[in-house]
């Protein structure tokens, strides 16, 4: 892979860009201080705009390694962060990556997550050069599947048990493209 680190990147909706350290009132408010949001992720709900503080200043400490990618999913509609899109792991031996995110409750089921997916994915494969882009998700939120599914990511099994997230443990659905297929399409 040709690492390029956190590239902003555009799509007819989103601006998809470095966190900044003032960011942490949108993340707040728009999605981390939601037990619904957080529901299946492995990351606790925020009890406080200090803690989205902290986890901000944490990433942007990050930016400068050229293989770390967090994006802020920013609307720009109303020109604020409304949820994340991050690399959650790298596979360098296969030059893959997984791809994991969440978004406020309010944008829910309006394509935007979707978009925000298929434009990090096009990112990955064309420009990055990776091999593989996956993901997965707790199998009782079937919803996320969907996103993938409607990225072109293919189903690849379920592995029973093999998380802890909020919910405690967790069968995961796993999903995955590579650049072969990716290409055809």
């Amino acid at each position: 892979m040709e690492h390029l680190g956190t590239a902003r990147l555009e799509t007819e909706r989103l601006i998809l860009r470095r966190f900044r350290a003032d960011d942490g009132e949108a993340m707040f408010r728009n999605w981390a201080s939601d037990g619904e949001v957080t529901k299946f992720l492995t990351w606790q709900t925020h009890g406080s705009k200090a803690v989205s503080d902290m986890v901000i200043a944490d990433w942007v400490s990050r930016y400068s390694q050229d293989d770390y990618y967090q994006w802020a999913v920013e609307l720009k509609e109303i020109g604020e962060p409304i949820g994340s899109i991050a690399v959650v792991r790298l596979f360098p031996e296969a030059d893959g990556v997984e791809i994991g995110y969440c978004i406020g409750r309010k944008w829910w089921h309006k394509g935007i997550m979707s978009e925000a997916l298929s434009e990090i994915m096009r990112f990955f494969f064309d420009d990055v050069k990776a091999n593989r882009v996956c993901a997965e998700h707790d199998a009782n939120n079937p919803h996320s599947g969907m996103v993938m599914a409607k990225c072109g990511l293919l189903f690849e099994g379920k592995t029973r048990l093999s998380r802890r997230n909020n919910q405690g443990l967790c069968d995961t659905c796993h999903y995955g493209l590579c650049a072969e297929d990716y290409r055809k399409k």
